[in-house]
């Protein structure tokens, strides 16, 4: 009889100590936060999603180079006799078309290695870390701002302009091989020449060693 009302005052007590620890966290002040509804200020300094500031870009190529898991592509085209394409925002002068500037936030590892050794500073890492999709390829994001005309036409004389170099380079190649040739030859039909002998008056002569002649 008496562990039968025990086990009901331990039931009824733990039931009790719980609800009290229950009530003391009902009063006290939240630390959950509501996400979406609300947000937790981002540190400084935090590696996010990676933007590219297409005007101060020089198409450098460097944050290529830098990036460990290569998820940085850039197509860059030499400007033409001709071509303004302007100033960055700290007065550099651009000398390369920048027809495609991609990057791959699937592969990125937020190391942000890619930010150091950029001049202009227009590769930074922003506070944006909401860039879900339900689609891998959307994560592929696309930061050149040139008319895919234009690059298309960009693209053609660059191949134009690199056969013409490539033609030049050529002739230039086969024009020395020749003038080496034309060397060679030379060399060999002067090496060919032998000098005429010069007949002797007598040669029936000959002189002794006193220099007296005999017949």
């Amino acid at each position: 009889m008496g562990r039968y009302f025990r086990d009901i005052y331990i039931s009824v007590f733990t039931v009790l100590k719980g609800m009290y620890v229950t009530m003391l966290h009902f009063f006290s002040k939240s630390v959950t936060v509501q996400y979406p509804k609300e947000r937790l200020e981002i540190p400084k300094g935090s590696r996010n999603q990676l933007l590219n500031i297409i005007e101060d870009c020089i198409g450098c190529d460097q944050c290529v180079r830098a990036c460990p898991v290569n998820c940085i592509y850039m197509e860059t085209i030499k400007s033409f006799e001709g071509d303004e394409l302007g100033e960055t925002s700290t007065g550099r002068k651009k000398s390369l078309w920048i027809p495609s500037f991609t990057i791959d936030m699937a592969k990125c590892c937020f190391c942000g290695l890619c930010t150091y050794p950029c001049p202009t500073e227009c590769l930074i890492m922003t506070d944006v870390y909401e860039y879900s999709k339900h689609d891998r390829n959307d994560l592929i994001f696309e930061f050149a701002d040139l008319d895919p005309i234009k690059a298309a036409e960009l693209r053609e004389k660059d191949a134009i302009r690199k056969k013409e170099k490539e033609a030049a380079k050529l002739a230039k190649l086969k024009a020395k091989e020749a003038a080496a040739k034309a060397k060679a030859e030379k060399e060999a039909a002067e090496e060919g020449k032998t000098p005429e002998k010069k007949p002797e008056d007598n040669p029936d002569k000959k002189t002794d060693n006193s220099g007296e002649e005999n017949s």
